[in-house]
């Protein structure tokens, strides 16, 4: 079955056909206008400026050699008649003088009423249009002083040149406009029809593959075309598609990880719950043991369950930060004394080398989160070294701190996945049953929450150092 077009006035194609369209249009009223209204005014306006042109030759000429045939070439050009003759009535050029013979009537009263009105002019030159009502004609007088010594030697320029009706052309041009107007508003509707069509498909593209990258298809691929613009834009949202392809795998990992390390813990919080209603009830040894299992793995869902929430508000900006200006080196030195209990029992050796006060600008709780879960990290896989170091140390305007163990290292191609939540740097990276997989992930969310350097240095079977740099 054909599918029916249906007709959008608010749609690119329409808009674009539309203004084109419209352009078309008002460039022809544009036309028109200047044509025909203006005309009469422009033909009057350019015959001003040939006079007044003419009249400035004249004047840098005279009294050169050629300055007769200078005047009567200008004369024959511009179809002006040029009169030039001294205050006295002395002719100095005139038509008839230089063989182009006029009827004797010619602008011989027209002359004496320019001379008039130069004459008492404060201006060194007039201009005006005489009406001819003999030939329903109009002419344009110029008159001004080649020399003006009085009394004795002043001599004035005569410039008359006819303007003849341009009636007969407006008349030519209104009936070529009439074609020509014809024809770009059909030209101009076809090409903005195909304008439009050509713009508007690619955009019909995006669109219907937008559609199905919201249905959930990653694998789209929007292709680009010769506009740079929606180029650009297809190829933000194949790169869009590929973000959200690998949010979604990640958004899925997590769950079943997520999944998976609560179920564990619910499943012993439930059996160790059976074993004391069944069998441990009476025994208070047992049951104690049992509780205390109870205990630890309540206590492991509890803390899986704060690192996930500290996650989130920090991914999504809305975890809040108290900046304080305060000692790092006491900081962490409070901090490690919560690790004297491991240290004894694991046998494992924390070293804070730091050699003065060190202050920083940061939130201190954040911060001690932060070290708290890299030193976390050392002690999972410091190896049988068990020995790890906390360095402190300025370096220009920033402050490093770095968290040493020399315990198995990470491979270098898997340095830039450490970071991301639940991930397992490689096999020999057995969780512990305290950890939550989270750790790394808050402690890079919560340095970019402060705008902080970090990264890791490792080798294979050497250690790993991790370090990130606040401001002092």
């Amino acid at each position: 079955m054909k599918q029916k077009i249906k007709f959008d006035p608010k749609s690119l194609k329409f808009k674009l056909w539309l203004y084109f369209a419209v352009f078309a249009l008002l460039l022809m009223v544009v036309l028109w206008f200047l044509q025909i209204l203006f005309l009469n005014y422009t033909y009057q306006d350019m015959k001003i400026r040939e006079t007044t042109n003419a009249a400035s030759i004249i004047q840098r000429n005279f009294g050169h050699e050629d300055f007769i045939d200078i005047v009567v070439d200008l004369s024959i050009t511009n179809d002006m008649y040029i009169h030039i003759e001294t205050f006295g009535g002395s002719i100095i050029f005139s038509p008839e003088t230089a063989g182009r013979m006029r009827p004797s009537y010619a602008y011989i009263s027209e002359m004496a009423e320019v001379r008039t009105m130069l004459l008492q002019s404060a201006e060194p030159s007039i201009s005006v249009i005489i009406p001819e009502p003999r030939t329903d004609t109009n002419t344009l007088a110029y008159a001004t002083f080649l020399v003006n010594e009085p009394p004795f030697n002043v001599v004035i320029l005569y410039i008359f040149s006819p303007l003849y009706p341009v009636a007969s052309t407006i008349a030519i041009l209104r009936t070529q406009l009439i074609y020509v107007t014809l024809i770009s508003i059909v030209l101009a509707l076809a090409i903005s029809f195909y304008l439009s069509r050509r713009i508007a498909k690619p955009i019909r593209e995006l669109t219907s593959s937008a559609k199905n990258l919201a249905g959930g298809n990653y694998n789209i691929r929007f292709t680009d075309t010769h506009y740079t613009e929606i180029a650009d834009l297809a190829n933000t949202l194949t790169y869009a598609a590929g973000q959200l392809e690998k949010t979604d795998t990640l958004q899925k990992g997590i769950l079943a990880n997520v999944s998976h390390d609560l179920r564990t813990p619910l499943t012993m919080v439930k059996s160790y719950a059976e074993m004391i209603r069944d069998l441990s009830g009476d025994n208070p040894e047992k049951r104690n043991a049992h509780l205390n299992v109870i205990i630890e793995e309540a206590d492991r869902l509890n803390l899986l369950v704060g690192d996930i929430l500290t996650l989130s508000s920090a991914q999504s900006g809305a975890l809040p930060l108290t900046m304080t200006h305060f000692n790092l080196k006491n900081t962490v030195a409070n901090l490690l004394q919560s690790y004297d209990l491991h240290c004894e029992r694991e046998g494992c050796k924390i070293i804070l080398s730091c050699h003065e006060n060190v202050f920083v600008t940061a939130d201190q709780e954040k911060i001690k989160q932060v070290v708290s879960n890299l030193l976390n990290n050392a002690l999972k896989y410091c190896g049988d070294d068990k020995r790890i170091i906390i360095s402190i140390k300025k370096i220009d305007r920033k402050v490093r701190l770095e968290v040493i163990d020399y315990g198995i290292g990470i491979p270098q191609n898997e340095l830039p996945q450490i970071w991301e939540r639940y991930y397992k740097a490689h096999a020999n990276h057995i969780r512990s049953e305290s950890g939550t997989g989270l750790g790394l992930s808050i402690v890079k969310q919560i340095l970019i929450l402060h705008n902080a350097e970090f990264g890791v240095e490792s080798k294979l079977g050497e250690g790993s150092t991790f370090w990130f740099e606040l401001s002092g």
